[in-house]
């Protein structure tokens, strides 16, 4: 079975990537972050084509999540249960579903913008609460795993110079605090192997060359229980996928499991 987490930057801009890549990569179920669409824009009919279904979460703004699974769908739970809302929303930041033999969540963590920021603290709160979300399946004995955009490094090789980063958020010691809570449910941090250089970042700036010149960050993770990181026999970062016009810039992390 391969899963794979994906923040596709606007599932509308990218649509033709998207449905080229689930062809060619051979993945049956799909974690997608920041779709940027409302749930009526889904591509639904072109992902019922290639034999996909989907639960989604979203609202049409910047947020927006989705599991897409040509596995099934079962006990979808859209939303982060108990989660925080931020000036009075609460995003589509979360959706879950068993998928299979699998329970998986697609998640969003808010970035936090700038540490002293009220959606810092919001980032804080809502990763405390996904904590207390997840702890019952983390526990168990079915494979289980969260997988997203985390917008956090969990260590200081996860970005590809710390200087750079200085009191910024994505490496504060209370966000990398909150994901060691999170491992403490029974999660692992189950690290890709890159497909070129020596660390799989996930994520590069369009900005100044960031990738041609792998100024990457390791932020969309895979925390999985002990199950399926037992099932695991292979997990990469797909950066050919980051390549090109047109380009997420966010690559896609696939996990292949024995199921």
């Amino acid at each position: 079975m391969r899963i794979a987490t994906w923040n596709i930057n606007s599932i509308t801009a990218r649509l033709p990537r998207l449905l080229a890549w689930l062809e060619s990569s051979g993945t049956d179920v799909l974690c997608v972050q920041e779709t940027k669409c409302t749930d009526a824009q889904f591509p639904r009919d072109e992902l019922r084509e290639l034999g996909y279904e989907a639960a989604v979460n979203a609202d049409g703004r910047w947020n927006g999540v989705a599991l897409i699974s040509r596995v099934g769908l079962a006990d979808v739970v859209q939303g982060l249960p108990g989660g925080p809302g931020y000036e009075g929303v609460q995003e589509p930041r979360a959706v879950s579903a068993t998928c299979g033999p699998v329970r998986l969540w697609s998640v969003y963590v808010p970035n936090g913008r700038e540490v002293g920021h009220p959606h810092y603290a919001y980032k804080l709160q809502w990763l405390e609460a996904l904590r207390a979300a997840v702890a019952s399946d983390a526990g168990g004995e079915r494979p289980f795993a969260v997988l997203g955009d985390f917008n956090v490094a969990p260590a200081d090789e996860d970005v590809w110079d710390l200087s750079v980063f200085e009191g910024q958020t994505h490496v504060t010691e209370p966000e990398r605090a909150a994901l060691a809570a999170l491992r403490e449910t029974g999660l692992s941090d189950l690290l890709p192997r890159p497909l070129k250089y020596d660390h799989p970042f996930t994520y590069w700036d369009y900005r100044q060359l960031g990738f041609p010149k792998n100024r990457g960050m390791r932020i969309d993770l895979v925390y999985a229980n002990e199950p399926f990181g037992k099932a695991r026999t292979d997990s990469y970062v797909d950066r050919e996928e980051r390549k090109g016009k047109g380009a997420s810039d966010h690559a896609p992390v696939v996990v292949d499991l024995d199921v």
